[in-house]
């Protein structure tokens, strides 16, 4: 009988702790996964564009950054005032090419040769819920985007030619003063030939009156 009781007793712990451990379980929500917050500022960034562009109280009338037609990708119009005046409202400062290195991170791809246009399979208008589903990129080597390089370069190789050409300057500069000192010493030279010669002149006169 003793028995029977203990065991009827461990049974109902068991049924209870059973219970708590799955009441607890389901008290416990499950976390919710966020986008990064690059990725949710840079589409608040278009959706505001959006409205003010489509309520006609954007800057003379004019796009600075906006959906591109089909709403696969973003087009920045005007590189310049984005940077003055729309990424320091999103983030803390205003260096273009530095969005554009935080984009080719999480996989965005320039599409445009002319046009500073940029896409994501997963970056959709009207499709925010799938920004959780864009992640960074692994870590690269070279993760310097291809057409920031090539900028880079250039940039690069017009500074090399610009201090070249301040050299040649300030050799041309030394040139023409010394090529002005030189003139005036001949000058001075032809002034004491001059001087000579008169004094040679009076010289010779003087002999020959004699």
């Amino acid at each position: 009988m003793a028995k029977n009781n203990l065991s009827e007793l461990n049974r109902s712990i068991i049924s209870k702790r059973s219970s708590a451990s799955s009441s607890s379980s389901s008290q416990q929500s499950p976390r919710t996964k966020s986008p990064a917050p690059f990725l949710s500022k840079t589409y608040d960034l278009l959706e505001e564009n959006e409205q003010v562009s489509s309520s006609g109280t954007d800057i003379d009338g004019k796009k600075i950054v906006s959906w591109n037609a089909d709403g696969t990708g973003f087009i920045v119009w005007s590189p310049a005032e984005f940077s003055e005046l729309t990424l320091p409202r999103y983030f803390k400062h205003n260096n273009f090419s530095s969005f554009i290195r935080q984009l080719n991170t999480y996989g965005f791809k320039k599409t445009s040769s002319k046009l500073w246009e940029f896409k994501h399979e997963k970056f959709l208008k009207g499709s925010r819920h799938m920004l959780v589903e864009i992640t960074r990129k692994k870590c690269e080597p070279s993760i310097f985007p291809a057409y920031l390089k090539a900028s880079h370069e250039e940039n690069a190789t017009t500074a090399v030619e610009e201090n070249h050409r301040l050299v040649l300057l300030e050799e041309n500069n030394n040139l023409k003063r010394k090529n002005l000192e030189l003139q005036m010493q001949l000058t001075q030279f032809k002034a004491l030939e001059i001087k000579l010669l008169d004094c040679l002149a009076q010289y010779m006169g003087s002999h020959q009156d004699k």
